[in-house]
C-alpha cells in the first residue's frame, strides 16, 4: 500500500490542476493577489488624465492597452498583448461614445473588469461626418447609457481635444474611480483638483490668444476638432476623411477646393497621425497654407508624461495663432 498512496495522490493533484484550467476563465482578469489596483486605460488621452488622476497613490498602477502610436480606436481589432494586458486588469478606462469598438468582446470575455467611462453622461455633438461600428452608445444627459440603444443617432468621440471636455472627462473618471476605489477617494479628489486647475489655466490662456484673431474658418483632414471649434468659435468650413486604408474621391477634394476658393480660407490643419499629401495638393490649388494641429491622440506612455496634453495644446495654439492671424 506505501506505493499505490503517491500514485493517489498524483492523480488527485494532476486532476486538481485540471480543474483549475477548465475554469481559468471565471475571474480571467484577476492573476494577482497582491493588494494593487491595477488600471488598464484603452488610448493615449484617457492615459495622460488617468496618470494625473493618480498621482503618487501607493497599489495603483496605470497601463495604457494600445501602442503609442495606434491613433482613434474607431476601427481597432484588440491584439493578443492587449488581451494579455486585459488579464490583470482590474478596471479599464474607455473613451465610450463608440470610440471602443471592441468593448463588447471585452465585456463577455472579462465579466469581473470593471468599466471607467469618460463620456458617461455627456452631451455630445452628433457626428455627420463618420460612420461608426453598431457598438456606438446612446448618449444623452442622462446618468446612464441606455441598456438598449437604437443607434438613431452617432455622436462625434473626441470631447478630449476640447479643454472643456477633456476637463469633463477627467472629472469623470475620478468620479468613477472613487466609487470603485473608495478608500482613495480624497487622493483620486486631490490629485483632479490639481490637473483641473492647471487645464483651466490653459483654456483661460488660449481664449486670451485666440478669442480676437480675425480668421475663423478652417479646413480639417479628420472629425477630431468639432468640440475644440465650438469652444474657441471656430468655424470647419470642410472636413475631409482620411484614413489609414483610404483617400478621399476626386468630387470630395473638388468640393473642399471650392469651399475654400469661396470663403478665402487661409489654412488647411492636417494631423500628425495622418499624411499630409492630399492637403498639400489642395494647398497648390487654392495657395492656402498647410498647417498641423495634434488631437493627442498619440504618445510615450511613459510614467512622467502628465503634462503632455498641455504641452501639446501649448503647440496647437501656437499653430493656430500663426495661421489665424
Amino acid at each position: 500500500m506505501k506505493f499505490k498512496l503517491p500514485k493517489l495522490l498524483t492523480l488527485l493533484i494532476t486532476t486538481s490542476f485540471l480543474f483549475i484550467g477548465c475554469n481559468n476563465n471565471v475571474d480571467s482578469n484577476k492573476t494577482t493577489d497582491d493588494d494593487t489596483l491595477n488600471i488598464v486605460t484603452s488610448f493615449y488621452p484617457l492615459y495622460i488624465s488617468t496618470i494625473n488622476i493618480t498621482k503618487d497613490i501607493p497599489n495603483v498602477t496605470v497601463t495604457n492597452m494600445t501602442k503609442s502610436q495606434t491613433g482613434c480606436l474607431h476601427d481597432y481589432q484588440l491584439t493578443p498583448q492587449d488581451l494579455k494586458t486585459l488579464e490583470n486588469a482590474d478596471i479599464l478606462v474607455i473613451n465610450g461614445a463608440g470610440m471602443e469598438s471592441f468593448l463588447d468582446g471585452i465585456i463577455s470575455q472579462y465579466p469581473n473588469l470593471e468599466i471607467v467611462d469618460a463620456t458617461k453622461g455627456l452631451s455630445l455633438l452628433e457626428d455627420d461626418t463618420h460612420s461608426h461600428d453598431d457598438h456606438d452608445h446612446d448618449h444623452d444627459t442622462e446618468d446612464e447609457h441606455s441598456e438598449d440603444d437604437d443607434h438613431d443617432h452617432e455622436y462625434n468621440a473626441h470631447v478630449w481635444v476640447s479643454v472643456t471636455g477633456n476637463i469633463d472627462e477627467v472629472k469623470n473618471i475620478s468620479s468613477q474611480l472613487e466609487n470603485l476605489n473608495p478608500e482613495n477617494k480624497e487622493a483620486y479628489e486631490s490629485n483632479t483638483n490639481t490637473y483641473v486647475a492647471k487645464l483651466e489655466d490653459l483654456k483661460n490662456e488660449m481664449h486670451e490668444e485666440l478669442d480676437n484673431l480675425p480668421n475663423r474658418d478652417i479646413i480639417t483632414f479628420h472629425e477630431a476638432f468639432p468640440y475644440f471649434a465650438e469652444e474657441f468659435n471656430l468655424n470647419i468650413a470642410g472636413v475631409i476623411e482620411i484614413e489609414p486604408d483610404s483617400e478621399p474621391s476626386a468630387k470630395e477634394i473638388e468640393e473642399i477646393i471650392n469651399t475654400i476658393k469661396e470663403k478665402n480660407i487661409k489654412a488647411l490643419f492636417t494631423e500628425p497621425q495622418y499624411s499630409s499629401k492630399v492637403a498639400e495638393t489642395i494647398a497648390a490649388e487654392t495657395g492656402a497654407t498647410v498647417y498641423e494641429l495634434d488631437p493627442i491622440v498619440t504618445g510615450d506612455s511613459n510614467p512622467d508624461a502628465y503634462d503632455d496634453y498641455i504641452n501639446k495644446m501649448k503647440k496647437n495654439l501656437d499653430v493656430l495663432k500663426e495661421a489665424l492671424k
